[in-house]
């Protein structure tokens, strides 16, 4: 079993950044990859950016690659989201999720735990 908590979310004018950071408890953090997802109101979850178990690879959706960046520190049992240059669509609440697989996960299904999510507000 994993829990997992965010925070870092808040109020930001557009052009601004955000870091977010989800910790994990439990077992065995570093055999788990790590993904970011985000809902914006009336709309579906969608994948933001993954993380394998060793941080060597990573995976961005087209929407956020080149501002966002996603990172690991296993020592410390958290995944960080680096959010530059955000917009006002980048909008949502942003969650993270975690997932017992070798490669990185696009899909809600192939993660096992997630956290119960972080409100990003950006303002134009």
């Amino acid at each position: 079993q994993v829990q997992l908590v965010e925070s870092g979310g808040g109020l930001v004018q557009a052009g601004g950044s955000l870091r977010l950071s989800c910790v994990a408890s439990g077992r065995s953090f570093s055999s788990y990859a790590m993904g970011w997802f985000r809902q914006a109101p009336g709309k579906d979850r969608d994948f933001v950016a993954g993380i394998s178990w060793s941080g060597s690879n990573t995976y961005y959706a087209d929407s956020v690659k080149g501002r966002f960046t996603i990172s690991r520190d296993n020592a410390k049992n958290t995944v960080y989201l680096q959010m530059n240059s955000l917009k006002p669509e980048d909008t949502a609440v942003y969650y993270c999720a975690a997932g017992a697989m070798l490669r990185v996960g696009v899909e809600e299904y192939e993660y096992d735990y997630w956290g119960q999510g972080t409100q990003v507000t950006v303002s134009t």
